[in-house]
This record gives structure tokens, C-alpha cells and sequence, in this order.
């Protein structure tokens, strides 16, 4: 019980430190890559979230989904883009190489794709190097560039919300805009 109090207050002070590092000189750039942060408790439809590539003009190589799952059932999984609580240790350090490639690849648009604050996805966001990053109303405000209000059962109206936004921002290629 208190290695879980000392690995939450580490994950917390993670996030307020890489809060205050974070480099925004480029979040305006170009959608050209874009990565997903999901909760599998919530959603593990992925295939969804790879099909986005057609509606930004993107190609499915540019599309990147990765997961947190409480922890592994005993079945053997070959997803290998997945965290879980485990991954980190009670300093709040990661332990997962694919979770370290995924937060350290220059995505131009970050999507944390839960609804409210949760510790482990909190932390892989602050964590990211994206330059952009949306996340859904109820998360927490201060990860993200921009929140959508959407509620999560509606991929399409998700979808829709954020490929709007992304123009307005001027984040899309002017053929795609």
C-alpha cells in the first residue's frame, strides 16, 4: 500500500514537471503524424482509430495507437503497444521500451482518448514529445492544447469534432482543410 501512495506521487510530480518543460514552439505545424493514447477498459475497437487516416489525408503508417490495460490477462496478447500499471515503478520511472518509443516519437497531433484524469495516461501524455495534443472534456485541462467536447460512444462525431478543429487550427494541408 505504500509503494502505490509513493508511485502515485511520483507519476503527479512527472506530470507537474514536464508541464512546466513542455516546448510548444511548434504546435502549430502540419498535421502529418498522429498518435492515440486509449484507455482498453473504455474502448478496444483500435481499428477505428488507424481508419482516421483517410479522413486527415494521412497514410496508415502515420497512425500510431497505444494503450493502457490494467494488466495483461493470462492469455497471450501480440499486442506489444500496450502499458500497464506495472510498467512503472514506484518512482513513477517507465519500464516498457514500446511505451518509451511511442512518448518519445515527434507525433505532430497527440490524442489522449479517455475522459476523465488518470494517472498512468496523464503521464504518457505530459510525457509525449507531440507538439499538439487533444484531449476529451473531463480530462485533465492542462495537458492538452485542445479539449473536445464529445462523449467517447460517438467515434464519429469525435472524429468529425476533431478534423474541424484541426482546420480552424490550420493544422491540416490545405487540399484536406
Amino acid at each position: 500500500m505504500i509503494f502505490k501512495k509513493l508511485k502515485q506521487k511520483s507519476l503527479r510530480k512527472r506530470v507537474e514537471a514536464h508541464l512546466k518543460k513542455r516546448d510548444t514552439s511548434s504546435v502549430n505545424s502540419e498535421v502529418r503524424t498522429i498518435g492515440f493514447l486509449v484507455d482498453e477498459a473504455r474502448d478496444q475497437d483500435f481499428e477505428k482509430f488507424y481508419d482516421i487516416f483517410k479522413d486527415l489525408s494521412l497514410q496508415p503508417k502515420d497512425v500510431k495507437v497505444f494503450s493502457f490495460v490494467e494488466s495483461k490477462k493470462k492469455l497471450p496478447s501480440l499486442r506489444q503497444n500496450q502499458v500497464q500499471n506495472k510498467d512503472f515503478d514506484w518512482k513513477g520511472n517507465l519500464h516498457n521500451q514500446n511505451a518509451q518509443e511511442f512518448l518519445d516519437k515527434q507525433f505532430d497531433v497527440l490524442v489522449g482518448y479517455y475522459p476523465k484524469p488518470h494517472e498512468i495516461l496523464d503521464v504518457l501524455v505530459a510525457s509525449s514529445k507531440a507538439t499538439f495534443k487533444v484531449g476529451v472534456r473531463g480530462a485533465d485541462e492542462r495537458l492538452f492544447d485542445l479539449l473536445l467536447d464529445v462523449p467517447l460512444h460517438d467515434f464519429n462525431l469525435f472524429k468529425g469534432e476533431l478534423k474541424k478543429y484541426l482546420g480552424v487550427f490550420g493544422k491540416l494541408s490545405k487540399k484536406n482543410a
